[in-house]
């Protein structure tokens, strides 16, 4: 989506299964950290000056809440979760204001449990079924997901324990990154990307400043924009990138080639989104996005999409031991 930001807007609303309150009217402020990791999603939101009735409820009643921001045009959730801290402040002798921690699925994330088993001939698509049934009672529901392998397992298999353990299992054998997005058991293929349409990023549709190559991959800032969505595609025009400067003295060839391969840019300008955080304050300036993208044809040998510059020396450490399948 390309639409031109202009008109701020946002919607804040709070509340439980029978009632909520709209405070979009409010002062607030946010911080919004996605990512297409299994570690939930986590907003930090600070509503100014309410009245102390509005505060014991968000305090003691209410656990939900969805935050919505953007421009007229473009505007969309940006975090839907349950509040799971929430806390009185003062900032001066006339602003008072109440700050929310919220996280997105965490509930499902560390109480899920399976204790089921499966005659042979079960696909990973049951197993991911099963995973689903035991997070629904805690309000996951199905969300974006890859075509997953039909083969079958020639013998039973049983499921017991965390929910988050087989399906961190599932994501090694099926080469996807599982997570929660709004409520949402979301799985995004780590050697594509999700369908919907492509975010062009230029001057003209709120890029703030250039985009940078680093040892992460591009790192670009925009005016909010809800239609950036983890796993899915942004158009940049690489002229506008400033590219990233190795260090030659700790770089092997075969390192430096991998390197290169993990976050060098798209020839066509297409990036696949890992990690997005939304900022925001209705009473002043800040109101953006940054997100960290790689290359949609990032590869290396094995034909894996390489996950967030992991394993370039000086960028985010190796993965530890690996669990076995089950």
């Amino acid at each position: 989506m390309s639409v031109p930001q202009y008109l701020r807007q946002i919607s804040l609303k709070i509340g439980d299964d029978k009632s909520a309150i709209d405070l979009s009217e409010m002062r607030i402020r946010f911080s919004v950290r996605r990512g297409d990791i299994s570690t939930p999603n986590t907003a930090d939101i600070r509503v100014y000056n309410l009245s102390d009735a509005t505060t014991k409820k968000i305090e003691k009643e209410f656990t939900r809440v969805v935050l919505q921001a953007g421009y007229a045009g473009n505007f969309g959730i940006i975090f839907d979760g349950t509040i799971k801290q929430a806390r009185r402040g003062r900032e001066s002798q006339t602003d008072t204001y109440v700050d929310i921690t919220a996280a997105d699925g965490d509930s499902a994330y560390n109480f899920a449990v399976m204790n089921v088993s499966l005659a042979a001939g079960s696909t990973a698509s049951d197993h991911l079924q099963q995973a689903l049934q035991s997070m629904t009672s805690r309000g996951v529901t199905m969300g974006d997901t890859s075509v997953l392998s039909a083969a079958k397992l020639p013998r039973g298999k049983v499921f017991y324990g965390m929910t988050r353990d087989f399906l961190d299992a599932l994501g090694k054998t099926q080469d996807v990154s599982w997570s929660i997005q709004d409520g949402q058991l979301t799985l995004i293929p780590n050697t594509a990307y999700l369908p919907g349409e492509v975010v062009v990023v230029t001057s003209a549709t709120g890029m703030i400043g250039l985009p940078e190559q680093t040892q992460n991959g591009v790192t670009v800032r925009t005016l909010l924009n809800p239609g950036i969505r983890l796993g899915r595609q942004l158009k940049i025009d690489n002229s506008s990138i400033q590219q990233l400067r190795l260090n030659p003295a700790p770089l092997t060839e075969k390192s430096t080639s991998l390197s290169l391969v993990q976050i060098r840019l798209d020839a066509d300008g297409f990036y696949k989104v890992l990690n997005v955080s939304f900022y925001g304050d209705t009473r002043g300036e800040e109101w953006y996005s940054e997100a960290i993208c790689i290359s949609i044809d990032a590869s290396v040998t094995n034909g894996s999409m390489i996950k967030a510059g992991t394993g370039i020396p000086g960028a985010i450490a190796e993965p530890g031991s690996v669990r076995p399948f089950g």
